[in-house]
Formats: C-alpha cells, sequence, structure tokens
C-alpha cells in the first residue's frame, strides 16, 4: 500500500510541476512586465492560495468536480465521468494550489533580468520569441529551477487539498501523507514514523538546494 501511496505522490508531484512550469512561464512573464492595473488583481488571485486553508480549496474543488458541478457536470452530460474522487481531479487541485510557488520564483526571475538585454537583442532583429528564448529563459534558469523544486515539494506535502479532492482511495487518489493518516488512526505508529521522516528528509534537501542555489548566486553577484 505505502509503495502505490509513494507512486501516486511522486506521479502527482511531477505531473503538477510540469504543468505549472508551462502555465506559469507566460503568466509570470506577463505579470513582470505588464503595467496594466489588472496586475494587482491576477497577483492577488495567484497568490490566495497562500491564505486560503487547504480543505477550502479542495471542498470548492469537489463541488466543481463533482456530477452536479460546473466542470463535472459538463463532462458527464458528454459522456465522460466527473473528476472528483480521481486522480486527474487531484492534478486540477494540486496545479491551484501550488501555483504560488511557482508563479513567483519565475516572476522574480524575469523580473531581475531587466529590459537591457531584451532591447540589446531587438537591436539585433530578434523577434519578441526569439528574445524570450535566447535571452529571457537563459538568464531565468535559476528561478526555474527553484520554482521546479518549490512547487513538487509543495505538492508532497497535500494533505488537506488531496483528502477534500480525491478521497483516500488506494491506488488511485491515496498519496504519502494520507498514508501517513491511516497509519496514525490505526495505530502503527512505526509506519507512519518511517513515511513521515522519509517525506521530512526529501522536503529538507529540496529546500536546501533552492538556499544552496541563492547563497551560490549571491557570492557570483559579489565577485
Amino acid at each position: 500500500m505505502d509503495i502505490s501511496a509513494l507512486w501516486l505522490t511522486l506521479k502527482l508531484a511531477g505531473l503538477s510541476t510540469f504543468i505549472l512550469l508551462l502555465i506559469g512561464t507566460p503568466l509570470a512573464w506577463w505579470l513582470a512586465r505588464t503595467h496594466t492595473r489588472l496586475k494587482v488583481i491576477i497577483d492577488a488571485a495567484v497568490a490566495l492560495p497562500l491564505v486560503l486553508p487547504p480543505t477550502v480549496i479542495g471542498f470548492y474543488f469537489l463541488v466543481a468536480l463533482g456530477s452536479k458541478g460546473w466542470i463535472g457536470g459538463v463532462l458527464e452530460r458528454l459522456g465522460g465521468r466527473p473528476l472528483a474522487f480521481t486522480f486527474s481531479g487531484l492534478v486540477m487541485g494540486s496545479v491551484f494550489y501550488s501555483l504560488p510557488f511557482v508563479v513567483g520564483p519565475l516572476k522574480d526571475a524575469f523580473s531581475a533580468i531587466g529590459r537591457r538585454p531584451l532591447e540589446v537583442a531587438s537591436t539585433l532583429r530578434a523577434r519578441p520569441f526569439d528574445r524570450f528564448l535566447t535571452v529571457a529563459l537563459p538568464m531565468a534558469r535559476h528561478g526555474y529551477l527553484t520554482a521546479a523544486v518549490l512547487g513538487f515539494a509543495h505538492t508532497v506535502g497535500e494533505f488537506g487539498v488531496v483528502l477534500m479532492i480525491g478521497g483516500n482511495i488506494p491506488g488511485e487518489t491515496q498519496v504519502l501523507s494520507i498514508a501517513i493518516y491511516d497509519h496514525v488512526e490505526a495505530l502503527q505508529y512505526d509506519q507512519a514514523h518511517w513515511l513521515s521522516a522519509a517525506l521530512l528528509l526529501v522536503s529538507f534537501l529540496l529546500l536546501l538546494v533552492v538556499y544552496g542555489m541563492k547563497h551560490r548566486r549571491k557570492k557570483e553577484a559579489f565577485r
């Protein structure tokens, strides 16, 4: 059971992080460069998961993905099945829940580039997309690594969101955090201890990578 939960956790975190980087890149690029008043609203919406309790996020996703929800209901009418209590539903909830942990570092990385390098590329007749690929992306590589690590780690540690959206279905929606909860409920403290210790170690190592990169960047900046 724990091996299945481990695989589901890694699968969920990996897929969610990949989707977050795809969604977060254009969003962070726009937020870093726009001056429209709409930016404040979008910034607040992206940061919403930082202050909302996970159970609230999970509840509204459960309602939306259920058979009577605006997403699940449409899928059911089209011949599909509602996404509540499915792995796909977990991915959708996880992407929203971890969005600020990916968009934030990407936006900071894009903002730090400034306009000068892009203007120089423009004088060399580089098109906007070429400037983004050849200038912005390489200069923002540290931001991408930070965003990927934080997005992955945050998804691995989810509990309230995944429990509300996916329930506790072994082999389909039972991730490690829920497996730990099951062991504690069954008074199986040894199993809960090993799983918790493993998550603690993984989380610490991932954060060590993030802060190690920040420290190295600061040293390079002062050279």
